[in-house]
């Protein structure tokens, strides 16, 4: 295993602790992590053995909520909570290729994703990208930054996608009042988009995956159908509803839905 000890990070990044967006990048390949996080990343694939198949269909879920939300919904502009560390093509490029004037604001707290922020603020001379480093647990500090003001315009509708950033909070830091917050701050017609671990289709291996990040001082929480469906508040669910992740729109049929551990869904508000 890699030595800790010779691994270099940016200011404000803590080698010694793992974290859910270097985690994320291990699984896809990625080189912005640390022998922490592998160690992390590592356990949860033991117990989980297709965990880097589940990152890839979370991940093509953005790139397909992205797609109909600007060419089916006409939404030009997104908000984007828990961005991790950016991996081609992001939101934004999928949502410029289909609108060149489309606009997003990432948001995220890992100093690490900080440090990749150009890459998520290239954006077309006729839109606009930004970044704002903030925590979720803070919906107004996210709310009342002035580049989200500046970026974009809450009295027409915005897409908000929340993809495997809600497992992150623990129930006592109740995350439906967080979203609740985010969601009442959007116009009527804006949508919502969220992807979540759940045990409910195989409850021993996310158990031990669940076991093994928080062993090593992670928040982690997998959470039942009932309980990601409250996050969507009273908003309209878009077809086809709640789904397994590799469910909702496939370019493809997928063989086994349920081989990735996420409920997912988009709402609109009414």
């Amino acid at each position: 295993m890699d030595k800790a000890s010779n691994e270099v990070a940016p200011p404000g990044v803590n080698i010694n602790v793992p974290h859910s967006a270097r985690i994320y990048d291990y699984w896809l390949g990625g080189k912005d992590n640390f022998a922490v996080d592998r160690a992390v990343g590592e356990a949860m694939m033991k117990a989980i053995p297709g965990m880097r198949y589940m990152a890839g269909e979370n991940r093509k879920f953005v790139h397909r909520v992205a797609r109909d939300l600007v060419a089916k919904e006409g939404i030009s502009q997104f908000l984007d909570v828990g961005t991790g560390i950016p991996t081609r093509p992001n939101l934004h490029e999928i949502a410029q290729g289909l609108n060149k004037e489309a606009r997003v604001v990432y948001v995220d707290n890992d100093p690490i994703v900080l440090v990749h922020a150009r890459a998520l603020m290239i954006s077309t001379p006729e839109g606009r990208s930004e970044y704002i480093s903030a925590d979720i647990r803070d919906p107004r500090s996210i709310l009342d930054d002035p580049a989200l003001r500046e970026t974009l315009d809450l009295t027409k509708p915005v897409g908000l996608t929340l993809i495997a950033i809600l497992m992150l909070l623990s129930d006592t830091d109740d995350p439906w009042a967080t979203v609740a917050a985010l969601r009442d701050a959007l116009p009527s017609g804006s949508l919502l988009a969220i992807t979540h671990p759940t045990a409910d289709f195989n409850a021993d291996e996310v158990n031990a995956a669940v076991a093994a990040a928080t062993g090593a001082g992670m928040t982690l929480v997998a959470r039942t159908e009932d309980e990601v469906r409250r996050f969507f508040g009273d908003w309209e669910m878009l077809e086809p509803g709640l789904v397994p992740v590799s469910s909702w729109r496939p370019d493809d049929e997928v063989a086994d839905p349920k081989a990735a551990y996420y409920w997912s869904g988009v709402a609109r508000k009414p």
